[in-house]
């Protein structure tokens, strides 16, 4: 058995959620847990540790790993299987026996099935929270309060690892949400995959894709707010993007198939023979404003 809370934490990768994650835990004052983290560039760990909130930026994985009781990998999901991969392999010996590993990709399913074919102690992460920003730049302490950290064990994962990953979402303010991998990627492809590939969709569509479209220069000096919320996520980190949807592409096809068939009824309603009936149009926004009034509150 060991303790939940655990002396040394090490991040592999340290941008946005990893900072963010640092800056919850090293807010109280006086004594606290070792914070030690790499990055492929180094420079988030850098700013970190120039800012006080790390204790040593290391100069590769094997480093930072050594004597950590938790390690957070917080890279996107094909770095994320990569590492895992790593750990099970030539950096297995570096890791401490009672380690436990943990993750906060967007993705569950693949990543577990990594974990679980080297025989690493990991328990599958994903913190329900981010911003558009990218790199530890953008990282602030309270991103992950009163949101959901779902928590998902996998195969080498005993109570107290499940604890041990627990106590890291608790003292960053989040609240741990048990889940089944698959549940999860079928969920998030749904409320955040989605919105992802919607938002690039738009932008494809109304800017142009490889070409710019030659009414986006007058359509851009209208654009107000509808068009920033609409494409704010397409703004984000294209690589982690890309490796979301390659990592859940099943649960996120079918998502996709969904928004097609409502689009396919909205093309139906537009083209009628004479016009559109404006009282159906009617109908099917306010039906959409009424089930997001009646859904549970959450918080942007």
């Amino acid at each position: 058995m060991i303790d939940a809370a655990p002396r040394r934490i090490a991040f592999l990768g340290f941008g946005l959620i990893a900072g963010s994650i640092a800056r919850a835990l090293a807010e109280p004052s006086g004594d606290r847990l070792a914070l030690v983290a790499w990055s492929p560039s180094g420079a988030g760990p850098r700013a970190a540790l120039a800012d006080r909130i790390l204790d040593a930026a290391a100069a590769d994985p094997a480093a930072a790993i050594e004597g950590a009781d938790l390690v957070v990998i917080a890279a996107p999901p094909l770095e994320t299987i990569d590492l895992i991969a790593r750990l099970g392999g030539p950096l297995r010996g570096a890791l401490a026996p009672d380690v436990v590993v943990t993750d906060v990709a967007s993705t569950k399913a693949a990543v577990l099935a990594e974990a679980d074919a080297v025989g690493v102690r990991f328990v599958g992460g994903h913190p329900m929270a981010g911003r558009e920003v990218v790199g530890y730049a953008g990282s602030v302490a309270d991103l992950f309060v009163d949101r959901p950290w779902v928590v998902v064990p996998g195969a080498a994962a005993d109570d107290a690892a499940i604890r041990r990953v627990e106590w890291l979402a608790r003292s960053t303010g989040a609240r741990p949400v048990s889940m089944d991998a698959t549940v999860h990627d079928a969920a998030a492809a749904a409320v955040s995959h989605l919105p992802l590939v919607l938002a690039v969709a738009l932008v494809e569509a109304v800017v142009g894709g490889d070409a710019e479209r030659p009414g986006w220069p007058v359509a851009a000096g209208l654009a107000a707010s509808g068009w920033r919320d609409m494409t704010r996520l397409a703004r984000g980190d294209a690589r982690m993007g890309a490796g979301i949807a390659a990592t859940n592409a099943p649960a996120l096809l079918a998502a996709v198939g969904e928004v097609r068939a409502a689009l396919d009824a909205w093309i139906a309603d537009l083209e009628q023979a004479g016009g559109p009936d404006p009282e159906r149009l009617e109908a099917r926004l306010r039906r959409a404003r009424e089930r997001l009034e009646r859904a549970p509150t959450t918080r942007s």
